[in-house]
């Protein structure tokens, strides 16, 4: 989306996905032994005052256990937090900002819905935190009646000033219908969520059922492409260069434009998720679940 308007205050969890809608990261799995401190996400520093908390591990199985990346963002009048994994990651996040900084967390802005990036949010607003959110995944998040609603919402754009840092908001279609795109303009570094997801062992996906689709997720990577960045802080996986988020836009639309030739050629779902497999290393696991959407919309 483009355009702009004011922030406005709204006084975010469902599954990340289900099959059933298309976005299969499927049901909870059932409870894990809590995790060591050799299994625990790192803190790795990007550039001046900001940090990522990124899981050891690139595999689905980890984002059950210890949901997203998250982006700190250090500030002499506080920090802000971009995502807040799950709740039961909140006590690492806090004692890793702690070992950054003694500022409090002031806000924690979600790139949207799924609880593992915005699980965290009711006990990140139980210490003072102000959660932000676009207005349509915060709708996607009332849906389901859970706690840790944003405090503000906004629509197309939006800016946080804070400890003079400028951070930036924009709004777009992709993964779900409200995703949250943020820039830190004076550190180059741009936040996409689950816009942008590597490697191939966690396949990038939309939500159907929270108003994602294939073709304005390739719109909005382009527009991602325009952006003065140097590296991006992704929903899952490693942080990428500039170069390394242009091969992953450059092979979401080469299978998505591979998709639609098959549908057309009316291929059964199996015979798609196979080609697709073989040629691009696309189509089992939770790609699986993008499948059935994806005939309807990739005509």
């Amino acid at each position: 989306m483009t355009g702009r308007r004011c922030l406005s205050l709204a006084v975010a969890s469902t599954l990340f996905a289900s099959l059933s809608s298309g976005a299969a990261w499927a049901a909870a799995p059932p409870p894990a032994p809590p995790p060591t401190p050799a299994e625990l996400p790192q803190l790795h520093k990007l550039k001046d005052d900001v940090y990522v908390i990124q899981n050891r591990n690139s595999v689905v199985a980890d984002i059950g256990r210890f949901g997203g990346n998250v982006t700190v963002v250090v500030t002499p009048d506080g920090v802000v937090l971009i995502d807040s994994k799950n709740a039961s990651m909140h006590d690492d996040i806090v004692a890793k900002v702690r070992s950054l900084t003694s500022q409090p967390i002031k806000y924690v802005i979600l790139t949207h819905n799924h609880p593992d990036h915005s699980g965290g949010a009711e006990k990140m607003q139980a210490i003072g935190a102000t959660v932000v959110m676009s207005s349509a995944d915060r709708e996607n998040m009332a849906r389901g009646n859970v706690p840790g609603l944003a405090q503000i919402t906004y629509s197309y754009s939006g800016k946080v000033f804070l400890g003079g840092k400028e951070i930036q908001l924009t709004e777009h279609r992709g993964h779900t219908r409200g995703d949250t795109v943020v820039y830190l303009p004076q550190s180059k570094v741009l936040i996409a969520g689950d816009l942008v997801e590597t490697p191939d062992a966690i396949p990038g996906i939309v939500n159907y059922a929270d108003g994602g689709n294939w073709t304005d997720w390739g719109k909005t990577l382009d527009e991602l492409a325009k952006i003065d960045f140097d590296v991006l802080v992704a929903g899952h996986g490693p942080v990428l260069t500039k170069a390394e988020f242009l091969a992953f836009r450059d092979k979401i639309a080469t299978i998505r434009e591979r998709f639609r030739a098959l549908n057309r050629e009316r291929k059964s779902a199996d015979e798609i998720a196979q080609t697709l497999t073989r040629e691009l290393n696309w189509g089992t696991g939770p790609a699986a679940g993008n499948i059935p959407g994806m005939m309807q919309e990739l005509r």
